[in-house]
């Protein structure tokens, strides 16, 4: 396939790339030595025979990716489920947008879920550049069909980045038909109160054909939503609350960064569900005509209903509501095993905090928040 020369820097790599990457990720001690704690007792000899005979990037996910996620769900979580029964229709490509929980496992488990359901391809994924500390995982995630947002621009080289990454978008539906993962915002809701930057609408709406409504139904977007019953860097994004509270400036350090990673890879998440919602491409219709400043507000709108609506919400999602709140409003939506189950669970995670000037009654507040906002998104979105 002919690739715009534009999209280089940004884009996955083609399959006539990969060999030679294989080999530069193989020779490369970090990367070397990653792979020995991920697939110990495998030779990397093995490894390399098994890499080289995978001829395109979804070889590579369903060789090693889907095999080894499947080993983190049934380690780390009580069971991984999706429905995808809202896309009938297979045969086309999609853009899922997303609430963002986890930074490596969102697009991978919504991966492994479209092959599971027997969709013909995976997605191709965004993921921002602040998270490429090394030049290994700048490789390996390009090699998983990631492509590369770019952040830390001027306001102008924004501009530049976010319409040429739209064009690769549109590109890569209708020329490459591939599926598109994007978090609904830039970087994870730490409260876990779940919107839609419009900015976010803005970016996709640059490239295509066509009006504004004409360019965004050619990505076939679909709102998924998300639901962990526990996240694993909870307590990390509480801490980071409290930094940013206390500490001017505060910005996460890249060790920070590979922290949250790993924790959120090899943390203990409960169950875990992913439902994918309707194409809004009906919808989108329904707004042709409105002025592009109230239009991008309805469709953040309607995704996020969507992603409200079909949250799956846990016995622990409403406790935290009460305990939050402290009425027993959600009580019939769980036990007294677990509320217990839940508040011992709080109180592991404070314990896990380690700051000098520790605020527990903070830090308690926050971790609540978390997981009552699903739960009160989930209900205002019922009621609506």
């Amino acid at each position: 396939m002919n690739i715009p020369a534009e999209f280089d820097e940004i884009r996955p790599y083609s399959p006539e790339e990969l060999p030679q990457i294989y080999e530069e990720l193989l020779a490369d001690p970090m990367f070397q030595a990653v792979v020995q704690q991920i697939i110990p007792n495998v030779p990397l000899e093995a490894i390399g025979a098994k890499l080289r005979q995978c001829r395109t990037n979804l070889d590579v996910q369903k060789a090693f990716f889907h095999r080894l996620l499947h080993d983190i769900m049934d380690r780390y979580s009580d069971g991984f489920e999706m429905d995808t029964s809202s896309l009938a229709d297979r045969t086309k490509n999609y853009t899922f947008i997303s609430n963002h929980r986890d930074i490596v496992l969102d697009p991978g488990f919504l991966s492994v879920g479209l092959i599971d359901n027997q969709f013909p391809t995976t997605v191709e994924i965004a993921i921002g550049d602040n998270l490429l500390i090394y030049p290994w995982i700048k490789k390996l995630v390009r090699v998983n069909k990631s492509f590369i947002v770019q952040r830390a621009l001027t306001m102008r080289q924004m501009l530049e980045a976010s319409a040429r990454m739209s064009r690769y978008i549109h590109f890569a539906i209708a020329e490459k038909h591939e599926n598109i993962w994007i978090a609904q915002r830039e970087g994870r809701a730490k409260d876990s109160n779940d919107r839609t930057q419009e900015s976010v609408l803005k970016m996709l709406a640059m490239g295509g054909e066509g009006d504004v409504i004409d360019r965004l139904q050619a990505l076939n977007i679909v709102p998924v939503a998300l639901s962990y019953e526990y996240d694993p860097c909870d307590f990390l994004k509480a801490q980071e609350m409290q930094q940013k509270r206390d500490i001017e400036g505060f910005k996460k350090s890249r060790q920070d960064d590979l922290d949250n990673m790993r924790t959120g890879i090899f943390g203990y998440k409960g169950r875990v569900h992913f439902q994918t919602g309707n194409c809004l491409n009906e919808e989108l219709d329904t707004l042709r005509g409105l002025p592009k400043t109230e239009l991008f507000t309805r469709l953040a709108q309607l995704i996020d209903r969507q992603i409200h609506l079909n949250y799956r919400i846990y016995p622990g999602n409403y406790v935290a509501c009460d305990l939050l709140e402290g009425t027993t409003r959600f009580a019939g939506h769980y036990s007294e095993a677990d509320r217990q189950r839940f508040e011992t669970y709080l109180q592991q995670r404070l314990e896990l905090i380690s700051l000098p000037q520790k605020d527990e009654a903070f830090l308690r507040s926050c971790l609540l928040t978390m997981y009552a906002n699903p739960a009160l998104n989930h209900q205002k979105a019922l009621l609506a």
